[in-house]
């Protein structure tokens, strides 16, 4: 019984040990990392730029590849095209380093050729294809190809459009105003995406569907928010013009004459017959004498400034 009893415990001390190496190697084979797909990185989205803030945000997760091809094709630009597609080029080469220093996600660089024959847009399609990747582009004709092939396609035009506010100032609509809103003279509607719309001047007509006129949008980390005015008000805020060269404008006729302006006529004054010139005989003498005409106008500017500087220099 001692004996059996032995085996049996060694056969348990096996199975133990056994279990124990099991579970401490299985798990790692389970869970190891699933591998990231590729994106692979058009020109004309380094050229654009806000690939960057996209990765920064977070929303990007899989490997960022640019292949050597796109990366030539920028150099050629930046060497020997004009002024302004050199500045363009430039600003995609630093892109790439800015692409390179976010922490947070992987960028490679895919070593296929720094020239190729067929284009840089086939390359993309070609290496797409091989890799299993998307391409991540907002070239219009190189997005319908890429859909025809059966390629997934990330459009930062697309994206850029999606999250864009449902309506721009100036735009109206019919809203439903449902609650008061911060002031005692806003009230608070809601759009169908659930943007919350702030109404001025409309906290008499809660409960009640209006048409408003958007007049700013703001966006924070929260969320977006809107603001607007009922169309009444914007309609008493904008003067219609009734001048009578509008009104006939509207109307089609021609514009009344206007009454002409009198304005009274001055006679000049006759000169005296005593300052006549002398192709009429010997002149007068004058009953005057040699008074002189006393001067009744005010002294000019320039006489009171010299009169001010002898005050000034007596002093």
């Amino acid at each position: 019984m001692e004996i059996s009893q032995l085996v049996i415990v060694a056969v348990l001390l096996v199975l133990l040990a056994e279990v124990t190496y099991v579970a401490m190697h299985l798990p790692k084979q389970i869970t190891t990392k699933k591998q990231k797909r590729l994106i692979l990185i058009d020109t004309s989205v380094l050229i654009d730029g806000r690939i960057v803030a996209v990765a920064k945000s977070g929303f990007v997760t899989d490997t960022l590849a640019i292949p050597r091809s796109v990366v030539g094709e920028l150099q050629y630009l930046a060497d020997n095209a004009d002024h302004e597609k050199r500045a363009r080029a430039r600003h995609g080469l630093d892109i790439i380093a800015e692409l390179q220093q976010i922490s947070h996600i992987t960028v490679q660089v895919l070593q296929d050729s720094t020239t190729v024959k067929e284009g840089v847009d086939e390359r993309l399609l070609n290496l797409a294809k091989k890799y299993n990747a998307s391409i991540c582009t907002i070239d219009y004709n190189l997005n319908k190809v890429a859909i025809v092939e059966g390629i997934r396609v990330l459009n930062v035009n697309e994206l850029a459009q999606s999250l864009r506010m449902a309506y721009l100032p100036g735009e109206r609509t019919l809203l439903e105003l449902t609650q008061k809103g911060q002031d005692s003279h806003q009230a608070v509607g809601h759009l169908s995406d659930g943007t919350m719309v702030v109404v001025e001047n409309a906290s008499q007509k809660i409960g009640s569907s209006i048409e408003v006129e958007f007049i700013r949008s703001l966006q924070t980390a929260a969320g977006k928010m809107m603001f607007a005015k009922p169309v009444e008000q914007v309609k008493l805020q904008r003067p219609a013009d009734n001048s009578p060269k509008k009104l006939a404008k509207s109307t089609g006729t021609k514009p009344a004459p206007q009454p002409e302006r009198r304005t009274q006529s001055v006679e000049p004054r006759k000169r005296d017959d005593t300052r006549g010139s002398n192709q009429q005989g010997p002149r007068k003498p004058n009953n005057r004498g040699t008074a002189k005409r006393p001067n009744n106008r005010s002294p000019r500017s320039s006489d009171r400034e010299s009169a001010f500087i002898d005050l000034v220099e007596k002093q």
